[in-house]
């Protein structure tokens, strides 16, 4: 019997354009770029603004948007997606739910997880694993968070850290021969 494989056969992700810099956080908490850079090394971080977008689930459909258009996969062919994120837009529905209907993914089913900064890592062997029973052969992870909703912005130890922004990747299924089920040929 053939060994099915799950491979990355694209990636997308998105950040909101405005960034609050080490200056501008200085304005707003008791801190300093110095101070930023000596324990964290973070210069810029992308925030989403009420008027640009709203929640994780905007993140990442436009995300999942891009990754279609670079990939020229139809969104009927996408059969699950998986959604790692710490800072859900709701409880129910999930924001894999609210991605599918966004993009359109008539065919595709999915699913939110929760393990802090290992979501990803977690959405990743999970979409592995359906790609290698055989039973999908077409499935999005998206990992992203909207960080600036929950942050304390008075807390100088922590604010520096967060921002916001999505990724995803799609994962297609690869037997060893020819080109993996998801791949374009190049041009």
């Amino acid at each position: 019997m053939e060994q099915i494989n799950a491979v990355i056969t694209g990636v997308g992700g998105y950040v909101p354009d405005y960034i609050l810099d080490n200056e501008e956080m200085s304005r707003i908490v008791d801190t300093s770029d110095e101070w930023i850079m000596e324990r964290i090394g973070v210069k810029t971080r992308h925030i989403l603004k009420p008027e640009q977008g709203s929640g994780t689930s905007y993140m990442m459909t436009r995300a999942v948007a891009q990754l279609l258009r670079k990939t020229g996969a139809a969104p009927d062919s996408i059969e699950l997606v998986i959604c790692a994120t710490t800072t859900p837009d709701y409880h129910f529905p999930s924001t894999a739910s609210l991605i599918i209907g966004n993009c359109g993914l008539s065919n595709a089913f999915g699913y939110d997880m929760e393990a802090a900064c290992a979501s990803f890592l977690y959405g990743m062997e999970a979409g592995a694993a359906y790609i290698r029973s055989g039973r999908y052969k077409r499935i999005i992870i998206c990992g992203g968070d909207h960080m600036s909703s929950m942050t304390n912005y008075e807390d100088r130890n922590s604010c520096p850290i967060f921002g916001d922004g999505a990724a995803c990747v799609m994962m297609g299924s690869y037997d060893g021969r020819g080109w993996p089920h998801g791949w374009l040929l190049p041009c």
